[in-house]
């Protein structure tokens, strides 16, 4: 029995994924980092084990009703922890923010931005004093009720959905409409109506062409077919929508992402007249503090908000209270190199560097004392200069009094730590072992560690041949967000680097490359996105490798002989599947008070079949049995069928021959889901030039594992075609042809090209924060 002052936290048998039994003890109120590859079991042990039960025994102490209505990880795979204070999680949450949330809304800055204008501003005389909410654009009270507090309106007009007048309804002059049948009803709803579908549409009286475009009215006609030979067309009922409102509809209520951008080609985005953009009520507008509105404090960079709000000659005790509030919230954002920021601005235009170090702010300001602050990667997407800001931040959480454990990468910041806990060797059923728990320095003497090899390698990497550019691509002028005006020019034939620190405009610039610019050829758009947002969506799926496996159970003599085809091999439609779980493999148990839990399906064990499918055998093994296998174990096993080896090697070529082919996209982090997207692109038979765009294809990623991937990035260079990735990780910049370096700050204080050229004279360039850590990588260990 440890005795209640235990300074550590101590893991004993931590089977969650795929570690083996774990015991670790770790000691508390200190920096601990845990490092190992992609799909060591890191992550299992930080956050499925430590944090997964802090929270759970958090929850132990909330009332029954109240545990319904949060979300619960559920109890995770472990004999038992001790020495475990409360948990707080910041996970590198990934999903899109919606254009309500703002800078703002997530450190809480506008809360108390309403509260000050509430409490301490001047009302016109006689004027009624207004509640908090009546100064948000997002509650009912207080958004402008023409744009709904959006601060933009979204019109349409002839010159839109009709490019080509020239042409008739018949040839297709609305382009806005929806093409095949649905675009065919409109024209015969028209054409039943009595207008003339055949006439050039600049023909038509105006009146007739303001009807046919804009009405609200949606008419019902009885619709007689064309006849067409062989064919037999009855007459139906069919309802007229015109462009503008079929555009608008599905602008607004598609669940498809290319039917909304195909609607968005067909509307213009202009500042709403009524609130002229600042999203809120009159009532609201008239209001002011330090002589200005809200919308206009809230426009400003968070460095200039404090030094209006720390000018302002209020003397009320109120709008002492409440400046001093908001000037402390914002200290610890520009703490964070983040004063260039607005509370305005919209969080999906935030990059994920700049997010993770805005949630890390509003922790440092709850002032909590005691936690253990579980932290993923927080160095993902963040420039070395930006790093170092960071690592302030987070010596200052542990000296409050906090524990602070980081699943984390970055070499710099694996060397700041005071206790590194290695899991490995290797990933998935090679890893879930607890190489090296202690000091850093003691890691060195560990052969196994694949971290040990890059955080003591003092060689210096060989400089690599520049290849000479076979083209160049020009991008820009651009003008959007900070940059303007900005151009650049892309070497071809080349691996090109594009450099910044976080909010510089990086991705704004190579967002501006398609496949209409002269020299591109074939694009190919590489994101974090994830691959699929349900278990049924996985890696055999995707990669179309699942095809060929059932076309390959579909041949054998017992399939063949009881008739399946190959959809008796899909778990996603009925025949094949097990019906008790319509092929998820598990069923879900409701516990009422207790977090839901996944049980395997009665019936099929977890298989997804049913047993009549389970009969059917290739080599040995039945469908299930192939879908449980490894990457690496079913390359071995499919040796003798070329289509599957194809798919199979990729995967292997860019580090994932841990992942089963069955496992489901949603256990997949952001690398792994971006090197299966790369994967299924490398597989394809390539013809001509194409050119590679890579955002962060680091992140996430195990210095190893980003070896692997550079290799196979650099060969996509010698096999003729261009690559371009947004970088932040030093080594792989020194590797390049080319570098771009954007900057020189974020914001307002980036947005221009400040050096571009091979990797040596960047880092000699003067002006550029990129410059002295891209002259360390080049550079072999002290």
């Amino acid at each position: 029995m440890h005795s209640p002052h235990d300074p550590f936290v101590r893991v004993r048998g931590a089977r969650e994924h795929n570690l083996q039994g774990v015991d670790v003890d770790i000691p508390r109120d200190v920096l601990a980092v845990f490092t190992g590859v992609s799909g060591s079991g890191k992550s299992s042990l930080a956050f499925g084990t430590i944090y997964a039960e802090a929270q759970r025994r958090y929850f132990e102490s909330v009332a029954p009703y109240a545990r319904r209505l949060i979300y619960q990880v559920g109890a995770p795979k472990v004999g038992e922890i001790t020495g475990l204070p409360p948990a707080v999680s910041l996970q590198q949450r990934r999903s899109a923010p919606t254009s309500r949330s703002s800078v703002g809304t997530v450190t809480t800055l506008s809360n108390s931005l309403r509260m000050l204008f509430s409490r301490a501003g001047r009302y016109p005389k006689g004027a009624e004093r207004l509640d908090s909410d009546a100064f948000s654009p997002n509650t009912a009270a207080g958004a402008c009720p023409e744009c709904h507090g959006l601060g933009r309106v979204h019109r349409t007009s002839e010159e839109l959905l009709v490019p080509d007048p020239s042409l008739s309804i018949r040839e297709g002059a609305i382009a806005a409409w929806p093409g095949a049948w649905q675009g065919k009803n409109l024209r015969d709803v028209l054409d039943a109506l009595g207008y003339d579908v055949d006439r050039p549409w600049r023909e038509l009286p105006q009146p007739e062409r303001d009807w046919i475009l804009f009405t609200d009215e949606q008419p019902v006609v009885t619709v007689h077919p064309v006849r067409e030979a062989g064919r037999i067309h009855r007459p139906y009922q069919g309802t007229y929508m015109s462009a503008r409102r079929y555009v608008m509809k599905t602008f607004a209520d598609s669940k498809s992402q290319t039917l909304r951008a195909k609607a968005e080609r067909f509307l213009a985005s202009a500042p709403c007249p009524a609130c002229g953009g600042s999203r809120l009520r009159p009532e609201a507008m008239a209001v002011t503090f330090a002589g200005r509105t809200i919308a206009e404090l809230a426009a400003l960079p968070l460095s200039e908000l404090a030094d209006a709000l720390a000018g302002a000659v209020d003397t009320s005790e109120t709008a002492r209270v409440l400046t001093e509030d908001l000037l402390a919230r914002i200290a610890t954002v520009t703490e964070l190199g983040l004063g260039y920021l607005s509370p305005d601005r919209a969080t999906p235009t935030l990059s994920a560097g700049e997010l993770q170090r805005l949630r890390l702010a509003t922790q440092l300001r709850s002032g909590l004392f005691g936690v253990v602050y579980v932290l993923d990667e927080p160095s993902a997407g963040l420039h070395p200069a930006d790093t170092e800001a960071l690592l302030t931040v987070l010596d200052r959480l542990k000296a409050a009094g906090n524990s602070v454990f980081v699943v984390e990468h970055h070499l710099d910041v694996v060397r700041h730590a005071d206790w590194l806990v290695d899991v490995g060797p290797q990933a998935g059923e090679h890893g879930g072992r607890v190489l090296h728990s202690g000091p850093v320095a003691e890691l060195e003497g560990v052969d196994e560690s694949a971290t040990a090899r890059f955080l003591f390698d003092r060689a210096t990497p060989p400089p690599r041949e520049v290849r000479t550019a076979q083209g160049w691509l020009k991008v820009g002028p651009v003008t959007r967000h900070n940059l303007r005006g900005v151009t650049a020019e892309i070497p071809l034939g080349a691996f090109t680097a594009v450099t910044g620190v976080s909010g510089s405009g990086k991705s704004t610039l190579v967002g501006e490359i398609t496949e209409e610019l002269p020299g591109v050829g074939r694009l190919v758009c590489v994101d974090q996105k994830p691959i699929g947002r349900t278990p049924r969506s996985n890696l055999a799926t995707y990669t179309g490798l699942f095809d060929v496996v059932r076309k390959v159970f579909a041949a054998t003599d017992t399939a063949k002989e009881r008739g399946y085809g190959v959809g008796r091999f899909s778990f996603n439609v009925a025949g094949g599947r097990c019906e008790t779980c319509q092929g998820e493999g598990f069923v879900s148990v409701e516990l009422l008070f207790l977090p839901s839990t996944y049980a395997p399906c009665p019936d099929c064990a977890g298989a997804r079949y049913n047993p009549e499918t389970l009969e059917v055998t290739y080599q040995g093994r039945n469908i299930a049995e192939v879908l449980d296998l490894t990457v690496e174990a079913a390359a071995d096993f499919f040796a003798d069928t070329p289509a599957v080896v194809r798919s199979l090697r990729t995967l292997l070529d860019v580090g994932l021959g841990y992942l089963r082919l069955g496992q489901p996209a949603t256990e997949l982090s952001g690398g792994e889901a971006q090197r299966i997207k790369l994967a299924s692109e490398l597989q394809r038979v390539r013809r001509g030039h194409t050119l590679y765009l890579l955002d962060e294809p680091t992140t996430g990623l195990h210095p190893a594992d980003v070896e692997v991937l550079t290799h196979r990035l650099h060969e996509l260079v010698d096999g003729g075609n261009s690559v371009v990735v947004v970088e932040h990780d030093m080594a792989v910049v020194a590797g390049a042809d080319w570098v771009i370096d954007l900057g020189p700050g974020g914001g307002d204080r980036g947005g221009l090209v400040v050096a571009a050229g091979p990797p040596a004279d960047v880092a000699r360039a003067e002006g550029s924060r990129t410059a002295p850590y891209l002259a360390r990588a080049r550079q072999p260990l002290p």
